[in-house]
């Protein structure tokens, strides 16, 4: 298995990022100022014989002009944490399908979604390097993706819901998570909000959410009353939802704020403390992450009336056939309503009123 290094150097050269990888900061400061020598004399050569890891710094900095930082930077994480130490060091030319299914196969048990990412990471990466001749096959073009863990993302309850309401009266910093309930805000897309992204059309209130995900998630939607004033006004520039030294939230402090939250609403349901530390069990349901909110966004407007393509549209999905799983979400309320307008409730003496022979 290839080493796995303990210095990482970046440099800009020509507008563009460059990686290199050492064992010591010494020796990573030598490799720095030769990789910079050798481009000032253009002797660097885009073939088979490219590292892997240099490759994929190339196409990053390259190819994924059009994404958010953010993008760029979970991407380089996902690289690093699972690629590099595999096939960062080969010579992206002598890398076999074995290698790159290896990868994938020591993921197993990780999210599905996230098993994903890392191999459309690699696929991508290999592409463009047979685009540019480097490679005469995608090594990783027919690699099986393990089964991985599914997320099951649901609604809040209306008691999940009412205690949400009740921490956010004691803590304004909650807010981040009322912009994913009544804006339908992914976890990134209400962190990045900023004052100047809310404007009166016609006297509503619209949030301007700056997705990057796809290009249908950068949209308009409208803000419910009660949060509209919670908002309140501030720097044009500044995030709404501000971590603790008033900036925007990093993933760090992102993480921090959803254990606090968790904590705080388990609290309000009556969950009991000993010395500052929760004493179980736990009235919050285990399944409750702040996704469930922009589920409850979803199922919020459907139980609204709204149609399916307007809630894609609010939604900032690409594919309608993701709002049509929520939609089909039935919930219990839903279900008994619709059938109590069909004429399904069982009279008290039994049988059925709808005219049927049951």
């Amino acid at each position: 298995m290839p080493k796995k290094y303990k210095v990482t150097k970046t440099f800009t050269f020509d507008g563009k990022r460059y990686y290199v990888h050492a064992d010591s900061e010494a020796e990573a400061i030598r490799k720095m100022t030769r990789k910079q020598m050798e481009l000032e004399q253009g002797l660097v050569t885009y073939d088979g014989n490219m590292l892997f890891s240099a490759w994929a710094d190339t196409v990053i900095s390259i190819y994924k002009v059009n994404v958010s930082d953010r993008t760029k930077y979970e991407m380089v994480i996902r690289l690093q944490k699972h690629v590099f130490p595999n096939i960062g060091s080969l010579p992206i030319g002598k890398i076999k399908p074995l290698q790159c299914q290896a990868i994938l196969n020591q993921m197993e048990g990780m999210s599905k979604s996230y098993i994903n990412k890392v191999f459309q990471d690699m696929r991508f990466i290999f592409e463009k390097a047979k685009e540019n001749k480097m490679i005469l096959e995608n090594p990783a073009s027919r690699i099986t993706r393990p089964k991985g863990t599914a997320l099951h993302r649901r609604s809040i309850t209306d008691h999940e819901r009412r205690h949400l309401l009740n921490v956010f009266k004691k803590d304004r910093c909650y807010i981040l998570f009322l912009l994913m309930l009544y804006c339908g805000c992914r976890p990134a897309e209400a962190a990045d909000v900023c004052f100047n992204d809310v404007q009166e059309k016609n006297g509503i209130p619209f949030l301007h959410i700056r997705g990057t995900k796809t290009i249908n998630s950068d949209r308009w939607v409208p803000i419910p009353p009660d949060l509209y004033s919670m908002i309140g006004s501030g720097d044009p520039f500044s995030p709404i939802a501000k971590n603790a030294h008033g900036r925007h939230h990093s993933e760090s402090s992102y993480k921090r704020m959803v254990a606090r939250l968790k904590r705080d609403m388990n609290i309000s349901m009556g969950c009991r403390t000993y010395r500052n530390q929760l004493i179980p069990p736990y009235p919050l349901a285990d399944d409750f992450v702040p996704y469930c909110l922009r589920h409850t966004y979803c199922t919020d407007l459907q139980k609204a009336g709204v149609d399916i393509r307007t809630a894609q549209k609010l939604m900032g999905h690409a594919d309608i056939s993701t709002t049509a799983n929520i939609y089909t979400h039935q919930d219990d309320e839903t279900l008994i309503a619709a059938a109590e307008k069909m004429g399904c409730v069982v009279p008290p003496e039994g049988g059925c009123n709808t005219g049927c022979n049951t």
